[in-house]
């Protein structure tokens, strides 16, 4: 018991970083308010810098379980810095999209436990990745 009290003390920072309207997803890309919603349900919270941290982000150790996961997320793709991606990223992380959410690796199964509504759909699926093959080809047709 006396251990668990001692690891409250050490939290991962939950700072989200500030978010530079001129380098989101929405910038540039057109994202219908269906897709916004979708990807602000089950996907924003690991891959953008508007993570909303929940109640159980307070209680160590799942708070440094928790964190991991938001660092990886931003890492392989994060929604707020979008527009700094070369434009042979974007098209890749879009077909990464709907490869994710097909297989059923995103959203991911521990954040599922919690978030239940984070569930997609297979409407949601079909929804987000015509989405992001339609946005891909656009980006395809500018080089």
């Amino acid at each position: 018991m006396f251990g668990f009290v001692v690891i409250q003390f050490y939290r991962p920072d939950r700072t989200n970083l500030p978010v530079v309207q001129a380098e989101t997803l929405e910038a540039t890309t057109q994202v219908s308010e269906n897709v916004a919603a979708i990807l602000k349900r089950s996907c924003s919270d690991c891959h953008s810098n508007e993570t909303i941290y929940p109640w159980y982000s307070n209680i160590s150790p799942f708070s440094w379980l928790l964190a991991d996961h938001i660092e990886e997320g931003r890492r392989e793709l994060n929604y707020s810095v979008w527009n700094t991606y070369s434009a042979k990223k974007k098209r890749h992380k879009f077909e990464e999209i709907c490869e994710q959410i097909t297989s059923g690796e995103m959203p991911h199964n521990q954040y599922l436990w919690l978030h239940a509504d984070a569930q997609l759909s297979e409407e949601d699926k079909k929804i987000v990745c015509d989405w992001a093959e339609t946005e891909k080809a656009k980006i395809a047709d500018l080089n």
